[in-house]
């Protein structure tokens, strides 16, 4: 159960409900997540958030599979269920194979057993690894 009402379009304020739209014409969807439901009872709060992550989602350096994979990744670390599941979706509809889902995960867990040996062994860092050395 979330702490905060998932609202409807009925119950969204006039606020709320231009973010929705905005959600709607951007993804090309009728759909609304519940993270957006949820967090729009702070509209000015979403209205930032939604405005920040389609400036960070949007194709760069990186294209917006791989940032769908990070952020699978990061989710995964930070035990997100919600998030796992949305950026699998969004990750798939951008083209995501049964077998770069399957590899991710063999990374996240291989980084998950190698992060647990190294902090658990307080392994100094490398000097060459140091950023503070590679000017």
């Amino acid at each position: 159960m979330s702490t905060r009402p998932v609202l409807t379009d009925q119950q969204a304020s006039e606020k709320a409900q231009k973010l929705f739209n905005d959600i709607r014409r951007t993804r090309e969807t009728d759909y609304v997540n519940n993270f957006w439901r949820c967090l729009a009872n702070d509209p000015a709060q979403a209205s930032e958030l939604w405005s920040r992550l389609q400036q960070v989602m949007q194709p760069g350096a990186l294209d917006p599979l791989v940032k769908e994979l990070v952020y699978i990744a990061v989710s995964t670390a930070n035990g997100c269920n919600y998030c796992i599941h949305s950026h699998t979706a969004a990750a798939r509809a951008k083209g995501m194979s049964s077998e770069q889902h399957s590899e991710l995960l063999q990374v996240i867990a291989m980084a998950s057993a190698t992060n647990a040996l190294a902090n658990a062994l307080q392994v100094p860092v490398d000097d060459c690894f140091d950023e503070a050395d590679a000017g």
